[in-house]
């Protein structure tokens, strides 16, 4: 049996600034609509979509496995516009990277205060 996911949905409090966030700050290509949805793509085949809440939504965790070479324009863009970030998901450690299983990994919120992290290598070794 082959199982893959095919998308998300992901509710924002302003669908078109967290859309173009995400777009952005990973390098992706820009939203497409698609009903009431933004959709991002990403190059796994599996698609994002952004739909408006009607209050802020409940902080939700998205990770997303990117090359070293990524990884540091993804911090560039981060430190471009001035983002904090932290090496850890309990956003102890501001400023930093984290090194697990000899990648990289650093988190961030997007508009809507959704909890992002990228990561250069798989946890666990996998």
């Amino acid at each position: 049996m082959s199982v893959a996911l095919n998308h998300t949905i992901v509710y924002a409090s302003d669908r078109n600034a967290s859309a173009a966030f995400l777009t952005e700050i990973l390098g992706l290509a820009q939203p497409t609509p698609f009903g009431p949805f933004l959709t991002v793509h990403l190059s796994n085949d599996v698609t994002m979509d952004f739909k408006q809440a009607d209050d802020r939504p409940a902080s939700q965790h998205y990770a997303f496995l990117v090359s070293e070479a990524e990884f540091k324009e993804i911090m560039d863009r981060i430190a471009a516009r001035k983002l904090p970030y932290w090496a850890d998901p309990a956003q102890q450690r501001e400023g930093e990277i984290n090194t697990r299983d000899g990648g990289h990994g650093a988190y961030f919120e997007d508009p809507s205060g959704h909890l992002l992290e990228i990561l250069t290598r798989p946890y666990g070794g996998h």
